[in-house]
């Protein structure tokens, strides 16, 4: 597991902005107002965490393809779909975007629900 941390980390700051770069320029996503992170976070709420990141780090990588294949014409329509397909990723989970953002913050800045999160990440996810 310890190779898989890096990693795992590499992926949680990646998808700190839940949008692709385009979708960025147009709208950023909700950023938490979380004044001191908090670390109760639930099992229940770790377990959705990870499935929802999973799914982010999926539907952003394939997004970020289509855009870079198309057209200058249709990239702004991509990003549109990209960013509802990464919302939808994200609270087909039972998250809100809020609530994985917040959870985003607290393992960037708490290694112990990192790794929770790690753990419970598939090893097949990339």
């Amino acid at each position: 597991m310890q190779l898989f941390t890096p990693l795992a980390a590499a992926l949680l700051m990646a998808t700190w902005h839940v949008g692709v770069p385009a979708a960025n320029a147009q709208a950023e996503a909700p950023q938490p107002s979380v004044s001191e992170p908090k670390s109760d976070i639930t099992d229940q709420k770790l377990d959705a965490m990870a499935a929802a990141l999973e799914q982010v780090i999926t539907v952003k990588e394939s997004y970020q393809q289509q855009i870079a294949a198309a057209p200058a014409a249709d990239k702004e329509r991509i990003a549109a779909e990209a960013k509802n397909a990464l919302v939808k990723a994200v609270t087909d989970q039972g998250l809100t975007v809020e609530e994985y953002s917040s959870i985003l913050v607290v393992a960037q800045n708490d290694p112990q629900v990192r790794e929770k999160i790690v753990q419970r990440l598939r090893p097949a996810a990339k």
